[in-house]
C-alpha cells in the first residue's frame, strides 16, 4: 500500500522505494503525473531539498507552487500552521513541508486533506534525506545491514542523524560529537554533519588529514549538506567522497517518493 503521508522514516516502505528509485534512475519505468500540483512550503531556508522536490515534480510532468519564504505569505500576518496547510491543500495535490519545530509535520498531516511530506521538522526527522542516504549506501554496498556506520558532528540536533540512525537498526554504529579524536573507528560509512547553530548548538568541527589516514580505502564519506568547515574542499576529489552523489540520489529518490504518494489515489 502506498504512503498517505511521509512524516517519519518509519512511514516509508524502504525496500519498495529503493527499488522504485533504481527503476527510475535506469529508465526502466515511465511515470506521468502531469495533472498533479505540488506545494513546496518552507518555513526555513533550503537549497537542495526545495530545489530537488521542484525538479522531481517537473520531471514527473507536474507543476509546483513554491513558498520558499513564508515571510511573504499570510504567515507574516499571524496565520497558524493548520490554516496554512488547509489553504494550500485546496490548491495542490501534495505538500512538502519544512518546519521549525519537531512535531509540526505531524500536526500538518493531522489536518491535511492531501499528503504531507516532511522535509525536515526542527531537530526531529528528515525522512526524504534519509531515503537518499539509504539509496546512496545501498548502491555502494548492495545492502543496508551488517555495516559499520560512524556519525560525526552534531548528534543532538542533527535531524538527518536521527532519521538515518532509526533506519539502520541492523548496523553497528558509533557516534562522535567532536572532531578532536585523531582516530575514528574503522567503518564502512562516515556520516558527517554541520553544527546546527540555528538550534543552539555551538562549536566547530573540521576533518583533518589525520582523520582521513584512518578511513579505510573502501569506505565512503557522506554529508547531507550544507557544509561549513567540517569537510574541506580539498577532500571533494577523494574517491571516498559521496556527498555530491547524495544530491543526485536525492532527486531520484524524491521522484520515487512523489510517485508512491500519487499512486495512492484512485
Amino acid at each position: 500500500m502506498a504512503m498517505k503521508h511521509l512524516i517519519s522514516i518509519d512511514d516509508a516502505q524502504i525496500n519498495l522505494l529503493l527499488n522504485r528509485a533504481s527503476l527510475i534512475e535506469n529508465k526502466k519505468i515511465y511515470l506521468d503525473h502531469s495533472r498533479k500540483i505540488l506545494c513546496n512550503l518552507f518555513y526555513e531556508p533550503s537549497t537542495r531539498t526545495s530545489s530537488s522536490f521542484a525538479s522531481a515534480m517537473y520531471k514527473l510532468g507536474g507543476k509546483v507552487i513554491s513558498i520558499n519564504d513564508v515571510n511573504y505569505s499570510s504567515v507574516a500576518k499571524g496565520e497558524n500552521l493548520e490554516d496554512t496547510i488547509r489553504t494550500m491543500g485546496t490548491f495542490c495535490d501534495a505538500i512538502v513541508l519544512r518546519s521549525r519545530t519537531a512535531g509540526e509535520a505531524a500536526r500538518a498531516a493531522f489536518v491535511s486533506e492531501v499528503p504531507v511530506i516532511n522535509a525536515g521538522d526542527g531537530n526531529g526527522e528528515h525522512p526524504t534525506q534519509t531515503l537518499a542516504d539509504l539509496y546512496t549506501i545501498h548502491k555502494e554496498f548492495e545492502r543496508l545491514d551488517n555495516l559499520t556506520v560512524t556519525f560525526v558532528g552534531d548528534i543532538e540536533n542533527g535531524r538527518t542523524v536521527h532519521s538515518l540512525d532509526k533506519a539502520l537498526p541492523d548496523c553497528e554504529k558509533h557516534f562522535i560529537d567532536t572532531f578532536d579524536k585523531s582516530i575514528w573507528p574503522a567503518s564502512d560509512v562516515y556520516y558527517l554533519t554541520r553544527v546546527q547553530k540555528e538550534r543552539g548548538s555551538e562549536g566547530s568541527y573540521r576533518m583533518r588529514k589525520e582523520h582521513i589516514q584512518h578511513i579505510p580505502e573502501n569506505a565512503i564519506v557522506m554529508h547531507p549538506f550544507p557544509r561549513n568547515e567540517e569537510i574541506p574542499t580539498w577532500f571533494d576529489n577523494d574517491p571516498r567522497a559521496r556527498y555530491f552523489q547524495q544530491m543526485r540520489n536525492g532527486l531520484i529518490m524524491r521522484m520515487a517518493v512523489l510517485a508512491d504518494i500519487f499512486s495512492n489515489e484512485k
